[in-house]
């Protein structure tokens, strides 16, 4: 084994050996310069373009040309304010136009919407006193979780149902609202047919508030039909046009007095009919304090089956009351004497000639009135003072 190093070649005698080589010029091997690592020259060419980049950026810098740019200045949000309370005009004298009422009934009138997780729908409503209370049908709320009062001046307010009654379409709210325009109270006991009569309501919940129509009372103690099992009592019916979404407005006289709650319409088999019924206000109030004071209504229950009877004279027949048919079991009307085949002919001094207008008549007592009857028994007239029973709702 040699040492390290360049080795040298055996002594061959190729024919080379004699020859002289003196002539020609000397050739030095340059050794090739080691080698650098990969990793070392990536690192240079990337330090090299940073270095160049950060010149860049900084240069670019210098100039502002990565400044981000001033926001315009823009105006603080106004502040809000909500327009001035609705002042009711001063009451109407006789003869007043259908403007004069418009203006004064108008600030009274609310839309009411209400939804459930099945439906969204809406009526009308009308403010009754000064406590927060409105007055609408049974049927616009029925059903509702949620129900919303929109005020004519625009303002909207959860709603609180204080109570129903389906026997007479009415229903009371309550809302957080103190600055409140309440309607003016009239009578329905004196109200003559061809009497004007002012509608007012949210029909089809047109955006906007509520809208005015007028006519005359067209017709009074109609009874109606509403759905199956229900039959309304002592309506008023009206030519002033109401559609879907007036239920719960405010029929009103020519003072902008609120004679009637709008509930219904006239609907045949061609469609709308022109006519609207409204809930008499003599009924309705009675109803009103009741659900505000418990939250229900205990219907008179007189205990009878009954029909219309009819006496003939010159051919003719004329309803003259109401005959007894059956007794209901618990009878408020056999416990006072009462008997199958009397005819009943009176409700506290009020003449009922139909079996519509007894009910009619029984619809302003509660359980537990004592309310007098007059009687027809054979050739006699009697005197009865039933204790009203409760109707079951």
């Amino acid at each position: 084994m040699t040492p390290e190093g360049p080795t040298r070649p055996p002594e061959i005698d190729d024919g080379w050996a004699s020859y002289d080589f003196s002539d020609y010029p000397r050739v030095e091997v340059v050794p090739e310069p080691p080698k650098k690592d990969r990793w070392t020259i990536a690192l240079g060419i990337a330090g090299g373009v940073l270095l160049g980049t950060g010149l860049t950026l900084a240069v670019l810098g210098a100039t502002g040309t990565f400044t981000e740019p001033t926001s315009p200045t823009l105006p603080p949000p106004p502040t809000l304010t909500v327009p001035p309370a609705t002042v009711a005009p001063p009451a109407l004298a006789e003869g007043s136009s259908a403007i004069d009422v418009a203006l004064r009934a108008i600030p009274s009138i609310v839309t009411v919407e209400v939804s459930s997780f099945l439906f969204d729908a809406g009526g009308s409503g009308v403010v009754y006193g000064d406590n927060g209370y409105i007055v609408t049908n049974n049927h616009v709320i029925e059903g509702a979780s949620d129900i919303v009062v929109i005020f004519s001046d625009g303002a909207r307010y959860p709603a609180q149902l204080i109570g129903t009654d389906p026997l007479t379409d009415i229903a009371v709210l309550k809302v957080d609202r103190s600055d409140l325009t309440t309607i003016d109270i009239g009578t329905s006991s004196t109200l003559a047919i061809g009497q004007n009569a002012v509608a007012v309501g949210n029909p089809l919940s047109l955006v906007g508030g509520p809208s005015v129509t007028s006519g005359i009372v067209s017709a009074l103690n109609r009874a109606l039909d509403v759905e199956a099992g229900t039959r309304l009592y002592g309506l008023i019916q009206t030519d002033a046009p109401i559609t879907r979404g007036s239920s719960g407005g405010a029929l009103l006289d020519g003072n902008a007095r609120l004679i009637g709650i709008t509930t219904a319409i006239a609907v045949s088999d061609v469609g709308a009919e022109g006519l609207g019924f409204a809930v008499p206000i003599d009924m309705a109030v009675g109803v009103i304090a009741d659900l505000i004071d418990q939250g229900k209504v205990d219907h008179a229950l007189l205990g009878i089956r009954g029909d219309t009877v009819f006496a003939e004279r010159d051919g003719a027949e004329y309803p003259v009351g109401i005959g007894v048919s059956g007794i209901l079991d618990d009878s408020a009307y056999e416990m006072a004497g009462g008997q199958v085949n009397d005819v009943i002919t009176q409700v506290d001094g009020v003449t009922v000639t139909t079996q519509d207008e007894l009910l009619t008549r029984i619809r302003f007592y509660r359980a537990d009135d004592e309310v007098p009857l007059t009687v027809l028994r054979s050739n006699s007239t009697i005197e009865l003072v039933p204790t009203m029973g409760r109707v079951q709702q």
